[in-house]
């Protein structure tokens, strides 16, 4: 028989195969993904339709829930303490997230040098990212603006006096956590730091030879290149923004004070709901962040055609 026969009758036999025959990687594939579909199942599908269901009802834990409708979301147009944690809660979003990525991309941009040990330094500063929402830096981080922390002591060393106890005075307390947050930006500068490897040198070299100054080649070169990259991560980080919790609940001591000052929006939906076993309530606090996180990130896909540059 020849060759041309040959290779006939294995593209016949191949065709009266079944779909299954054709892809017999499927079944692995299926069996791979089951643990991720089944944790997608259980842990993120179910308890969000559980908690829209629960938003409708009046819900103490200790008996059944009770239909209420829209009773939960009327009662949030008069609450003034949930006003209030909005409004700390955009204060730490629009304040600390702009500056967290400035303090990674610059460190990301003096990293990109080509310094010794490059490696070692990228590690050094990622470490807070990896500790930033852990509970003991939080401790750390309330014994150090303490009124005789660490902060104080090197302030009081310098002839200042008369300080304030940062983290218990309603006028610094949101400060001490959004300068928390901007020390976190071990995260966002490996990103940048990634992307600023994928400029290509020519674009420098040529513009050195224009006679561009440094801080003319960043803003003409490095910044527009690197808008893709910067939306990147300031998506992420406005999501995580508002969805920080552990910082706030161990500085204040599970308050949000002093004053409220420090009262975050998901600090006060957990004292709603495991607090005062308000679940229906809080179930509705849920679905209102989950609302406003996506008209953010909306926002930002809408705003980012106007200054996101791509290839194409």
């Amino acid at each position: 028989m020849s060759a041309v026969g040959e290779l006939a009758q294995i593209v016949s036999r191949r065709d009266k195969r079944g779909p299954r025959e054709k892809h017999p990687d499927n079944k692995v594939g299926l069996a791979f993904m089951t643990p991720w579909l089944l944790g997608l199942l259980g842990i993120t599908i179910l308890p969000m339709i559980a908690s829209l269901v629960l938003s409708f009802t009046d819900y103490s834990m200790l008996a059944a829930p009770e239909w209420v409708g829209l009773e939960n979301f009327q009662r949030m147009l008069g609450d003034t303490r949930l006003h209030n944690s909005l409004i700390v809660t955009f204060t730490y979003v629009i304040v600390g997230v702009p500056l967290q990525l400035a303090a990674a991309l610059l460190l990301a941009v003096v990293l990109n040098q080509g310094m010794r040990g490059l490696s070692f330094y990228r590690s050094v500063f990622y470490l807070p990212s990896l500790l930033g929402g852990s509970v003991a830096i939080s401790i750390l981080w309330r014994q150090m603006f303490g009124a005789s922390g660490l902060v104080n002591q090197l302030l009081g060393a310098l002839g200042f006096e008369n300080l304030p106890g940062w983290v218990s005075t309603p006028d610094t307390a949101l400060w001490t956590i959004i300068l928390l947050h901007v020390w976190t930006f071990g995260s966002p500068m490996i990103i940048f730091l990634a992307g600023l490897r994928q400029i290509p040198q020519m674009y420098y070299e040529a513009a050195s030879v224009d006679g561009a100054s440094k801080v003319a080649q960043f803003f003409r070169i490095t910044i527009p290149l690197l808008t893709p990259i910067i939306f990147f991560n300031l998506v992420l980080q406005v999501i995580n923004a508002f969805q920080t919790f552990t910082q706030a609940f161990v500085v204040s001591g599970g308050t949000g004070g002093p004053s409220d000052s420090t009262m975050f929006y998901t600090l006060y939906l957990y004292l709603k709901g495991f607090g005062q076993f308000d679940m229906g309530y809080a179930s509705a606090m849920a679905w209102l962040l989950l609302v406003i996180v996506a008209i953010f990130t909306a926002i930002n896909f809408f705003v980012s055609k106007f200054w996101v540059h791509y290839d194409d």
